[in-house]
């Protein structure tokens, strides 16, 4: 009896981690248009990111606030918070990405929605009513 409650106390062990591995591989292949850092507004990518080599960071005296990003692999970086993307899903014309982010106070589930545009940029919506959204430009890839 103990054999058989190993074996499958080791077969849900195993299961649970390969959907773990599949969730971050999928969600790594719809992240891959998101990639590099972004800027929104009149702000010059160079007055808020700095490089070295071919990472990308923020500037010591960037602005908190400033409505900036970057996307590394699974991780999104603002001024204030870092993120593990937990999930991508499409929906429509958009993907919704499903953060874990904490900051210097506390950690909370995130969710954002962004669509690709054609001219390269990526559009932030508030919610699935916003038409208009928020437009970054892509500062690096």
């Amino acid at each position: 009896m103990r054999i058989v409650g190993l074996l499958v106390a080791t077969g849900l062990g195993l299961v649970l981690i390969m959907s773990v591995a599949i969730s971050s591989a999928t969600a790594q292949g719809g992240l891959s248009r998101f990639q590099g850092a972004w800027l929104s507004g009149s702000a010059d990518c160079a007055d808020v990111y700095s490089s070295t080599g071919r990472r990308t960071s923020f500037k010591k005296s960037v602005d908190i606030f400033a409505p900036a990003f970057i996307v590394a692999g699974n991780q999104l970086r603002t001024p204030q918070a870092t993120c593990r993307i937990r999930s991508t899903r499409p929906t429509g014309d958009r993907q919704v990405l499903v953060l874990g982010c904490t900051n210097a106070v506390a950690g909370n589930e995130v969710r954002l929605l962004m669509a690709s545009q054609a001219d390269g940029s990526l559009r932030r919506y508030f919610n699935e009513r916003d038409t208009t959204g928020t437009e970054y430009k892509r500062c690096s890839p």
